[in-house]
C-alpha cells in the first residue's frame, strides 16, 4: 500500500492545490463586486417614467414618505442625471410597543442613473416632491440656429 507522503500523492496534492487557486482568482476577477450588486439591486427596485416635452424632459419617481432630506438629486459627469437616497423604517423605542406581524413596504436604499440627452441644459435642473410623488424637469437647451448661407462677391478680373 502507498503512504500519503509517496511522491504521486504529494504531486497530486501539488496540482489539486493550483486549480484551487486558479478557481479563487478566476472568481474574485469575475464575481460582481458587492457595492455593484447593491446598486444594481437599488436601480431595479425604483422605477420611473421619463417623458419628453417641447422644452423639457421629466423624471417622476414614487416617493410616498419621504421627506426631501431623504433624497438626493445630482448629475455626474456633465450628462448623468442620478437620484438617489434612502428609505428608512420608523423604529418604535417604547417598551410594550407593537410588534410588525407583515413588513412589506420596501425600506433601504434606492437609485436610478439617467444618460441626459445632448440636448439637455444640466444647469436648469428643477426638483419637486408633491404628494410622494418626485418630480424632476431639465430643461432642454435652445436648438442651435441654422447657419445662414455666406455670400462670396464674384470679381471680374
Amino acid at each position: 500500500m502507498i503512504g500519503f507522503d509517496a511522491p504521486l500523492f504529494s504531486a497530486l496534492q501539488h496540482m489539486l492545490d493550483a486549480s484551487a487557486a486558479a478557481d479563487d482568482s478566476d472568481k474574485s476577477v469575475s464575481a460582481p463586486t458587492r457595492t455593484y450588486v447593491r446598486d444594481a439591486k437599488a436601480m431595479a427596485a425604483t422605477p420611473a417614467d421619463v417623458m419628453e416635452y417641447p422644452n423639457s424632459y421629466a423624471f417622476v419617481i414614487d416617493m410616498p414618505g419621504l421627506k426631501s432630506g431623504d433624497i438626493k438629486v445630482q448629475v455626474e459627469d456633465d450628462n448623468v442625471l442620478v437620484i438617489s437616497g434612502e428609505r428608512r423604517r420608523q423604529e418604535e423605542e417604547k417598551e410594550g410597543a407593537a410588534k410588525y406581524v407583515r413588513m412589506e413596504r420596501r425600506v433601504g436604499k434606492f437609485m436610478r442613473k439617467f444618460v441626459l440627452p445632448e440636448n439637455a441644459n444640466t444647469d436648469k435642473i428643477s426638483a419637486v416632491c408633491q404628494d410622494g410623488v418626485l418630480t424632476v424637469t431639465v430643461e432642454k437647451l435652445p436648438p442651435p440656429e441654422p447657419k445662414k448661407p455666406k455670400t462670396i462677391e464674384v470679381k471680374i478680373a
